[in-house]
């Protein structure tokens, strides 16, 4: 007989659904009940086939019981090592390389000095810090401020000045923090993932009080929307290797960012979820655990490590791989359909959509002196003198000559008109321009305030095409609706 143990703590609903839902199943050679834990004894086998933690983030002792478990055969969910291990920061920075968007983010060091060091501790570290560079390098505020590692929407801050920002800095003592760009949303989801392929997109708003916070009757979802999300879900899951965890993500301009994607032991109470949340989560696992049971053997390993750790231990760099599509050249199209989506969406009727594959374009041009990341779909017109000759991605595929540079600056300064040093308004009163960017506006000849309420989308994507960084911070700021209150004042 192989046992399921799930270890839990103040959860009062989800624990025993869980345990009655698998028992319920009848599978043969199969129980469930609660973990029941007296002494440890290093090495001795733990008696579980499964186990499923939903506390060991707050109780160390579990952590360290688990870890034993895992070693003398036990499937832990999720992977206690892996989760001694991660932390938000790392997460964002590996979103970053598995190609899902993640708000700009810096690590601030701890405002107080953690216990049993001094000043001399931190001899390789700059500080203070250059702040109001980092301000404007996260867009300016408003920012969010918050652990680099736990949850629970603890020690959380949202800050609208410099003011405010060192005032709650102070506040923190030895938390390790980070400050992160706001995204500004239209729409809000928070996904449970469980296996690294079962997803429920469930629209959210954090702004609510938690028990409202599962949205019931919203406005229905683009599906290619859903469909995208519940892709990047995946993709998330399966480079940390989390055999359960939510995920959320925040739209703006129709772009999804991962805004909190660590958590392991992710809210699942019916009071908190809602009922459908809770039945889809109660069958999900129940079946995900029978599922590890079934695969359970003591002679091997039976923990679910993600692609990093995977590629780390073959001594590989983590990049993420598309696993169900093949890159295409640029300009061509995908033909082949992907598999049907698997996520159901909480609360709304959505036809099941395939997603659709975007094909990878490849960096061909061989001359370019340094690689350039292609992001955007939006495209522009290359201006050679007054021809148009063709158009071009808003980020190029390959940097544009300095022929090419006079000729876009011409085309922009015509449509904005000239203006001189002596013209010269303050732009950083602008939201989104601090000053290393008006120095770079200043050099494409942009100075009064005139020039910058004369931006539409044809003048923000020539400004991008023009910079190395900043990009797309004008329209999403709007400049131009700024600039032309300024200029009426």
């Amino acid at each position: 007989m192989k046992k399921i143990g799930i270890l839990f703590g103040q959860e009062n609903t989800f624990p025993q659904a869980f345990i009655d839902r698998i028992n319920q199943k009848n599978v043969k050679g199969i129980i469930a009940e609660p973990v029941h834990l007296e002494e440890v004894t290093q090495g001795a086998p733990s008696g579980y086939a499964v186990i499923v933690d939903r506390i060991s983030q707050d109780v160390p002792f579990y952590r360290a019981y688990l870890k034993n478990a895992a070693l003398t055969g036990t499937a832990v969910i999720n992977n206690p090592f892996w989760w001694s291990a991660d932390e938000k920061f790392f997460n964002n920075a590996l979103a970053i390389h598995a190609g899902v968007p993640v708000p700009k983010t810096v690590l601030l060091p701890s405002k107080g000095m953690p216990e049993d060091t001094s000043a001399n501790s931190f001899r390789n570290l700059k500080f203070p810090l250059e702040w109001d560079s980092i301000f404007e390098s996260l867009g300016g505020f408003p920012l969010y401020m918050k652990p680099y590692a736990g949850g629970g929407w603890k020690n959380v801050y949202k800050l609208h000045s410099k003011e405010e920002f060192f005032a709650a800095y102070n506040e923190t003592g030895r938390l390790v923090m980070m400050l992160q760009e706001t995204i500004d949303f239209t729409e809000y989801f928070r996904c449970y993932c469980i296996g690294g392929k079962n997803v429920r997109v469930m629209p959210y708003e954090p702004r609510n009080p938690h028990h409202l916070r599962y949205v019931v009757d919203g406005e229905p979802t683009d599906p290619k929307t859903l469909a995208l999300v519940e892709k990047l879900v995946i993709r998330l899951n399966q480079a940390l290797g989390y055999d359960l965890n939510t995920v959320e993500f925040a739209m703006r301009d129709g772009i999804p960012y991962a805004i909190d994607f660590c958590n392991p032991a992710p809210d699942a109470e019916l009071t908190s979820v809602g009922e459908e949340n809770f039945e889809w989560v109660v069958e999900n696992m129940a079946n995900y655990a029978i599922e590890r049971a079934q695969q359970q053997d003591v002679t091997k390993g039976n923990l679910s490590w993600g692609d990093f750790m995977k590629d780390a231990v073959d001594g590989k760099a983590y990049k993420h791989k598309e696993k169900t599509s093949k890159a295409k050249p640029a300009g061509k199209k995908a033909t082949k359909k992907t598999t049907k989506s698997k996520a159901k969406v909480a609360s709304k009727t959505v036809a099941k959509t395939p997603a659709k594959k975007v094909a990878k374009a490849k960096t061909v041009e061989k001359k370019a002196t340094k690689p350039v990341v292609k992001k955007a779909t939006k495209t522009i017109k290359r201006i050679t003198g007054t021809k148009v000759t063709k158009k071009i991605n808003v980020v190029p595929e390959r940097p544009m000559t300095k022929t090419e540079k006079a000729a876009a600056q011409r085309n922009l300064l015509s449509k904005l008109g000239k203006a001189t040093a002596k013209d010269k308004d303050d732009l950083k009163i602008i939201k989104g321009v601090g000053p290393k960017l008006e120095g770079i506006l200043n050099k494409l000849g942009i100075y009064t305030y005139q020039q910058v309420s004369k931006m539409t989308k044809p003048e923000y994507a020539l400004v991008d095409a023009l910079i190395d960084a900043f990009k797309g911070r004008g329209q999403r700021d709007n400049w131009a609706g700024q600039a032309k209150k300024l200029v009426k004042k």
